[in-house]
């Protein structure tokens, strides 16, 4: 029963974010065929990420007082209506299809409880000594849709043109749906109660003020905030490097994916077991500050010993992206298993949902401080990342890996 919970929850993350990546991509280009504003354009990206950051602790508290199964179901289906209406936006012009457009992204983030949500109900399933290594499939899920879903919406808006991706992306998510609905059991134990509702502060405050989970959250707040920066502009990095990266960007950003869901699905249950979770979070927040200082090295102003010819770059670039997506790869599942291991069993959405809006908050501030420093120099969002990352991994070592959480099942 266990094996057939987690295929389904990993195939409810894995279709909703293959709808997620069909659209995402999307989402500048419509905007400024539509006529946006710079603003505009920013609204609409940081509107999914600033709903998520309002709304995923109240789904966590909702999950624990009525169960994980009707708030995924609402959250499925709530995608089933966002990404229709974004279809529904290319059939419009002028400033209602970019009303329309914000509209569709504002209820996506407003119902998208799918990530903290099942995590919430992994914990409940999961036995302590294989938390973070299940854990490892919501990422794997999240890496393989996000991998996936560009190219189908790529495709999708070829054949079918601008509506098509929006529409397609609402078939994918209402098979989500049904699939949920149909085979997807409640992982809360009847009679289990839940933790006193909290008003929406009073539930951070509670959260961040328990010793480990608050460091273990602060620390993912960070690494989040790193790879954010790392992601809104990496793009431009090539660009300044090579005008035509456009040729190869698309592999890069494949490879990371595919690493990162390697190391979450197939590896990451071995890496627990040898060397415990705390250590886990600290190893992958320094790998990820030397991901980000290779990097830029070849970039023009900065010295450096090797040719600047593109074999040289190409493989820097593999290089250093290789420990990005190591580091980010490794970090969440661990993290998580952490967070919901030092969690009360009537708190555990509550508090992944504080996880997770948390998360999202970093990904509003990342990409606007990250492309201030990107205008000084192409380098500066990444090394100022890089010191971020490396303090990150020094408290987690100096919290979690001296005794103050509690020991890892499997360590």
């Amino acid at each position: 029963m266990q094996k057939k919970s987690l295929l389904v929850v990993f195939l409810t993350v894995f279709i909703d974010l293959v709808g997620f990546g069909i659209v995402l991509p999307l989402l500048p280009i419509y905007s400024e065929h539509f006529g946006a504003s710079d603003l505009m354009i920013g609204l609409i990206i940081a509107s999914f990420s600033a709903m998520q950051f309002l709304f995923a602790p109240a789904w966590g508290r909702l999950s624990d007082r009525i169960g994980r199964r009707p708030v995924l179901l609402i959250s499925n289906f709530g995608s089933v209506v966002s990404y229709a209406l974004f279809g529904v936006a290319g059939l419009l012009e002028g400033d209602t299809a970019l009303y329309v457009l914000l509209g569709s992204r504002v209820f996506a983030g407003v119902c998208g409880a799918n990530l903290s949500v099942a995590n919430a109900y992994i914990a409940d399933i999961s036995p302590p000594e294989k938390r973070s290594k299940n854990m490892g499939l919501i990422g794997m899920a999240f890496g393989l849709g996000f991998i996936l879903g560009p190219a189908i919406g790529s495709l999708s808006a070829k054949w079918l043109g601008i509506s098509g991706p929006g529409f397609v992306a609402a078939v994918v998510c209402l098979i989500n749906f049904s699939l949920t609905s149909l085979i997807l059991g409640e992982s809360r134990q009847p009679g289990t109660t839940a933790a006193a509702a909290r008003p929406k502060l009073a539930q951070w405050f509670h959260t961040l003020s328990q010793p480990t989970v608050g460091i273990l959250i602060v620390v993912y707040f960070l690494a989040i905030f790193c790879f954010a920066s790392f992601e809104s502009t990496f793009s431009r990095l090539l660009h300044r490097r090579y005008a035509n990266a456009d040729e190869f960007i698309g592999y890069l950003f494949t490879y990371c994916g595919v690493l990162a869901a390697a190391l979450q699905g197939g590896l990451i249950g071995r890496l627990v077991k040898r060397f415990g979770e705390a250590r886990l979070v600290a190893f992958s927040l320094v790998m990820f500050a030397i991901g980000l200082v290779i990097l830029p090295l070849l970039e023009p102003g900065l010295p450096v010993l090797l040719p600047r010819n593109l074999v040289v770059w190409v493989v820097w670039m593999i290089a250093g992206l290789g420990f990005v997506a190591a580091g980010s790869g490794i970090n969440r599942p661990p993290t998580f298993g952490l967070i919901s291991m030092n969690t009360a069993a009537d708190e555990q959405g509550a508090t992944l949902g504080v996880a997770q809006s948390a998360g999202s908050l970093a990904r509003i501030i990342a990409p606007i401080t990250a492309n201030l420093l990107y205008q000084h120099h192409a380098a500066l969002p990444y090394y100022v990342c890089a010191a971020i990352s490396l303090l990150a991994g020094l408290i987690a070592w100096a919290w979690l890996c001296r005794g103050r959480s509690a020991p890892s099942a499997a360590g």
